[in-house]
């Protein structure tokens, strides 16, 4: 089991604190949050991480020590970030995939999931965010981008070797077809759903926050000081 962490974006919407660090290392609740995610994995047995860089990419050189091993992105600033999963997609399979902007309040991975797994959480009032549709059995049978109060994606999920697979396969061709630009990894799946086995893990709406904007930043703060 491996984790790949994206964390190749610039975070202009969290200028000026990003005007010199990545914002997947600012620090909130006294750690940077990608080092928050990092010893969350480590506790559940994860030991092979690699984190997928851009912007500042300099910053990161620090977590060699750690051993963790570092890709750049040479074009974080050109695509969006299926572009960064194709650059390490041999790598998918038994692995997590996680947004490095994302704090985790809590440590909700598991270790070894069963299924492929996309971490949960139903958040109110949100605008445009990434809605996943599922059964009684919680597999997931649709994605759609809609605002209001849903089961929306955290940032976090896993992948086995068989839905990576398909999905490799499926990165391959957009790429190659040049089409990509405007497109997020998580297009992929959306579009090859009926040939994944894709389930839903719920999880408290305060175990994780989507951190993009200063508002966003500041609201995080005030949760942990109440």
């Amino acid at each position: 089991m491996k984790a790949i962490l994206l964390a190749a974006g610039m975070g202009t919407r969290l200028r000026p604190l990003t005007l010199t660090t990545p914002k997947s290392l600012i620090v909130v609740n006294g750690q940077p949050l990608l080092e928050r995610q990092i010893d969350y994995l480590r506790v559940i047995g994860v030991k092979d991480i690699f984190v997928v860089t851009g912007y500042l990419s300099q910053e990161f050189d620090y977590l060699k020590d750690q051993g963790i091993t570092l890709i750049h992105n040479p074009f974080y600033d050109k695509y969006n970030n299926i572009y960064t999963m194709y650059l390490v997609k041999d790598l998918l399979g038994d692995s997590y995939v996680i947004d490095a902007d994302a704090y985790l309040h809590r440590n909700f991975l598991i270790n070894r999931p069963q299924t492929s797994l996309y971490f949960s959480g139903c958040k109110e009032n949100v605008k445009e965010e990434w809605r996943l549709h599922f059964d009684d059995n919680n597999k997931v049978l649709d994605i759609t981008v809609e605002s209001g109060t849903h089961y929306i994606m955290s940032g976090i999920s896993y992948w086995t070797r068989q839905d990576a697979d398909i999905i490799v396969k499926e990165l391959n061709k957009t790429i190659e077809a040049g089409s990509f630009t405007d497109l997020y990894w998580d297009d992929i799946v959306k579009n090859n759903l009926k040939k994944l086995n894709v389930y839903i893990c719920k999880i408290n709406n305060n175990d994780w926050f989507e951190i993009d904007s200063l508002d966003e930043l500041h609201s995080v703060q005030n949760f942990i000081t109440k």
